[in-house]
């Protein structure tokens, strides 16, 4: 561990956050592993989803 996670640690230790600030950190978590679970098992939409191009690499959908 690098010496500024000790210096870190010790000034959260005495000065912790509040508890709307974890609250809002759990809500956002807790909203990136819903929407993953979304995409995950129910999927996203076609118009969504990238497509591949040959050597060009992605290709986005964009009129060119």
């Amino acid at each position: 561990m690098n010496l500024m996670w000790f210096v870190r640690a010790k000034r959260w230790a005495k000065n912790p956050p509040s508890p709307q600030r974890i609250k809002l950190v759990f809500g956002v978590v807790l909203l990136c592993l819903v929407l993953v679970g979304i995409e995950k098992f129910i999927g996203v939409p076609e118009w969504m989803q990238l497509e591949r191009s040959g050597r060009n690499g992605l290709n986005v959908g964009l009129p060119r």
